[in-house]
């Protein structure tokens, strides 16, 4: 079921160009500043309105400063919905002496592996309460099964008593 939904998010989508404005402050994000513009009707004017927003850099590659392509991507966290393509140009270290940025494809058998571990773990979860459940069941069933032999044997014993004390009633000392 997981592997339909991460094929349906790996549609390819438009490629956004910004640049570093923040990196980091938090791991694995980056704050990218995107050009953009809005119209003003009364003044009949385009005006520059940047966009800015946190992009997921899973190797903590990019730097301030740097010219890098992004894209959108699903939900890494409350409000980042991007991830870093390629670094176009970089600002101060060069690209060599940095991590790579992951390609998408690599990006993708990372994200399959760890559905594939989460899914693993949840069915080692799921028998062992299965077998938890069970080991109880079987549990209750025994204590049930001693109780009624102890209630027995102790109903045995208080009608034994009171035939007892029935016969040293009436003067009987033959039991």
């Amino acid at each position: 079921m997981a592997t339909h939904f991460v094929a349906a998010a790996k549609k390819t989508f438009r490629e956004l160009h910004g640049v570093v404005v923040s990196s980091g402050l938090m791991q694995k994000t980056v704050k990218v500043r995107v050009g953009g513009q809005i119209w003003n009707k009364r003044v009949q004017k385009f005006f520059n309105r940047p966009e800015t927003y946190l992009v997921h850099d899973p190797n903590d590659s990019l730097r301030t400063g740097d010219a890098v392509a992004i894209s959108p991507g699903w939900r890494m966290s409350k409000n980042k919905r991007h991830v870093v393509k390629r670094i176009i140009a970089p600002a101060h270290v060069p690209i060599d002496e940095r991590p790579p940025v992951p390609s998408e494809e690599q990006r993708w058998e990372e994200a399959i592996a760890k559905r594939a571990a989460k899914n693993e773990r949840r069915s080692l979860i799921k028998a062992a309460e299965e077998a938890r459940k069970l080991e109880e069941i079987t549990s209750r069933r025994t204590l049930r099964k001693l109780a009624k032999k102890k209630a027995k044997a102790e109903a045995a014993e208080q009608a034994e008593t009171v035939k007892q004390a029935e016969a040293e009633m009436r003067g009987d000392t033959s039991l």
